[in-house]
């Protein structure tokens, strides 16, 4: 399962390449074309990391309850990471 994270990073390349090739084909030179395409890209990133910003806490569909049985023992989940002590 593909999360929003995966579908950034397949779009960071297409979007480049997709915008610069507009851009060309449209007649600017790639002096302008280049950095345009880069800017979609910084903007797809931007929007990753502070608009939708990565969380400490796992993605829950809302149909899911929880209940005292799945919160009991270790975690299981790859996303589940405790912080790590503080060093003295």
């Amino acid at each position: 399962m593909t999360s929003y994270y995966d579908h950034i990073l397949g779009l960071i390349p297409l979007a480049f390449v997709a915008v610069a090739a507009i851009f060309t084909l449209t007649g600017y030179s790639t002096a302008v074309a280049i950095p345009a395409a880069g800017g979609v890209g910084v903007a797809l990133v931007g929007h990753a990391l502070f608009v939708r910003g990565p969380t400490d806490e796992p993605a829950v569909p809302a149909a899911t309850t929880t209940t005292a049985a799945t919160t009991a023992g270790p975690a299981t989940t790859p996303d589940d990471r405790a912080p790590m002590p503080a060093a003295e």
